[in-house]
């Protein structure tokens, strides 16, 4: 079984998608976090790489190699990742929603992320969490025509401007349950 977790920007795909593997016992993978490791190993910030990323589908390819590789094998796998859902249709699709002013309050204090300079000013997060988001759905509308931003291709969508991981975590577990049925 695979459960793809998709969404906005500091919506607590890790967080959420670390949580879930513990309580399941599977195992994960983070294409952000493969991203952010790729741009540090280049010395670029996550945005700057994003562009790169227009120009060459060289890192896509290599961060999609990962994704299609989860697709075939036989352990069972959370993965935090844009379009991870694309490449793996047969998983069980989560979307999580969360307001840009949250999600930038979110990443200010988040000192985990490799590869991405400490931005404490919220305004300036904004601009580059919607500069981000502009680059990555032209992208992805350009390579694989498609818009991972239209709701109606997940098994569930959470907003999690206003709840806690945990509570998020639990609907995810709820739902996933029940998809397991069908």
């Amino acid at each position: 079984m695979v459960i793809t977790i998709s969404g906005d920007i500091g919506s607590g795909k890790s967080t959420v998608g670390r949580m879930l593997v513990q309580k399941l016992d599977y195992k994960y993978l983070s294409t952000g976090g493969i991203q952010r490791q790729i741009a540090r190993e280049m010395g670029l910030t996550t945005l700057q790489l994003n562009v790169l990323s227009e120009k060459s589908s060289d890192i896509d390819d290599r961060i999609d190699a990962h994704t299609i590789a989860i697709s075939e094998a036989p352990d069972n796998y959370v993965v935090d990742s844009r379009l991870a859902w694309h490449f793996i249709p047969s998983s069980f699709k989560v979307y999580l929603q969360c307001s840009t002013e949250e999600a930038a309050r979110r990443i200010s204090l988040d000192s985990s992320r490799l590869g991405e300079k400490k931005e404490t000013n919220v305004r300036n997060l904004l601009d580059k969490i919607l500069d981000r988001r502009a680059s990555e759905k032209r992208r992805f509308l350009q390579k694989y025509n498609v818009d991972y931003t239209l709701l109606h291709q997940y098994d569930l969508v959470v907003n999690t401007t206003s709840i806690s991981p945990e509570t998020v975590m639990d609907e995810v577990l709820r739902h996933f349950k029940d998809w397991q049925l069908f």
